[in-house]
């Protein structure tokens, strides 16, 4: 960092106190005047600084607030180089300047979207509510004007408030992301890029130093992806990584960075260009080639880490232009989706798993908790018929435990099963 180096400059002049300057990390830019300007990263940096056993930084005054949300340091916000220069023993006189603002906070659109307003997608909202209640990734296909986005932009309220660590974990993120963070936030992001992203913008990079990009961003949260079959087939693939890991590896010339990117993934996709294929009263312009070519942009190796495959339709004229509202509110899938995660997190506590997601799959095939063969039937039949990969059965057993938990049943049986391989495959046990 600037201050960092220019104080150490100083100090060779034998002007400064040498173990003030020792004892205190220095972050921040300088301006040609002499001001300190803020710089992103300042979170992970103070935490750095914090492991490494310093209790004392200097940052710049519009970094001060971040700063503060690391416990034991203290913090000094630096308007001008030559204050830090006074603090560190100059006998100098500083002058009253107008210290270098930040950008402004965006704010969330979280609190303002309820599941009250979908009408008439009670099928696609349980889905959603078994999503987010096990940490399942999730696909919605239906025609344009299904409701897809409305849902999808709903499942980070949904989700259980993060925890202090998570929280500083996002923060720490969207610091190094270049946002001014003031505040720990426990809503889970939301990450919706669009289409037209490259590699590079989902995965992060740079040149001179690393950014995260939207899957980094997303750690925490849900990385929402509208119009998933416009996305480029490289941009697709590069999920694959984080969806098995929850990490990604960033190598450019110079710099090699490893991110966590535990998200959950949202996809949305229409069943063809025009969006009308299948669906009933509708004319499909699309011929049979691009209807093909276009289903399998998402590739059979992404679309087997998908733990739900919902289809959805258009809700009818008589439904959507009424006055009613859902019964299932965003605070009561909430409650749901928090009493399940509980009973999942009670059965596998003293394992590395919180989440029925994140279960190894020998763990549910071979371990003392495997399902009795008549409970398992359907899905063994699935796998030897090729409706399903291991993967697939896998995350069928998963989705099943997730359905259990939210019936609060001790053990999945022939129902939770079964409602698990329709989610997954639209089969039916």
């Amino acid at each position: 960092m600037e201050l960092g180096i220019a104080i150490s400059a100083v100090a060779t002049g034998g002007v400064l106190n040498a173990s003030s300057i020792a004892r205190t990390v220095h972050i921040g830019e300088l301006s040609l005047d002499g001001r300190v300007r803020p710089v992103p990263g300042v979170l992970p940096a103070v935490f750095a600084a914090s492991r490494a056993g310093f209790d004392r930084v200097i940052v710049p005054h519009a970094n001060e607030a971040e700063a503060n949300l690391v416990p034991g340091m203290r913090v000094q916000a630096a308007t001008t180089l030559a204050e830090v220069a006074m603090w560190h023993g100059a006998d100098i006189a500083v002058a009253e300047v107008e210290p270098v603002a930040g950008t402004a906070a965006v704010p969330r659109e979280t609190d303002l979207l309820d599941l009250a307003d979908v009408v008439g997608q009670e099928e696609a909202v349980e889905a959603l509510i078994a999503a987010a209640a096990g940490g399942h990734h999730i696909l919605m296909s239906g025609p344009p004007g299904a409701g897809k986005t409305m849902l999808a932009r709903r499942l980070p309220g949904i989700l259980p408030p993060l925890s202090e660590s998570a929280a500083l974990e996002v923060a720490a993120i969207r610091s190094l992301a270049g946002a001014m963070v003031s505040e720990l936030d426990d809503v889970p992001p939301l990450e919706a890029p669009h289409h037209s992203a490259s590699v590079a913008a989902l995965v992060g990079g740079g040149s001179r130093t690393v950014r995260p990009g939207a899957i980094v961003r997303a750690h925490r949260g849900v990385l929402f992806l509208d119009e998933a079959a416009e996305f480029s087939r490289a941009a697709l693939d590069a999920l694959r990584q984080p969806l098995e890991s929850g990490s990604i590896d960033i190598d450019r010339a110079g710099f090699h960075a490893r991110f966590p990117a535990r998200f959950q993934l949202s996809l949305a996709t229409n069943p063809c260009p025009c969006g009308n294929y299948g669906v009933r009263g509708a004319e499909c312009i699309c011929p049979p080639i691009a209807i093909r070519r276009y289903s399998a942009r998402l590739s059979g190796p992404l679309r087997d880490r998908i733990d739900i495959d919902l289809q959805v339709a258009r809700v009818a004229a008589s439904r959507a232009t009424s006055t009613e509202r859902s019964a299932m509110t965003t605070a009561h899938a909430r409650e749901l989706v928090v009493a399940a995660r509980k009973r999942a997190s009670n059965r596998w506590a003293g394992t590395p798993w919180t989440m029925n997601a994140e279960v190894a799959g020998t763990w549910l095939r071979q371990g003392e908790i495997r399902l009795p063969s008549g409970v398992r039937g359907p899905l063994d039949r699935a796998l030897e018929r090729g409706q399903l990969t291991l993967r697939g059965y896998d995350r069928v057993l998963r989705l099943a435990w997730t359905m259990a938990d939210l019936a609060a049943v001790d053990t999945p049986g022939p129902d939770e099963l079964g409602r698990a391989l329709f989610l997954k495959r639209g089969l039916i046990a």
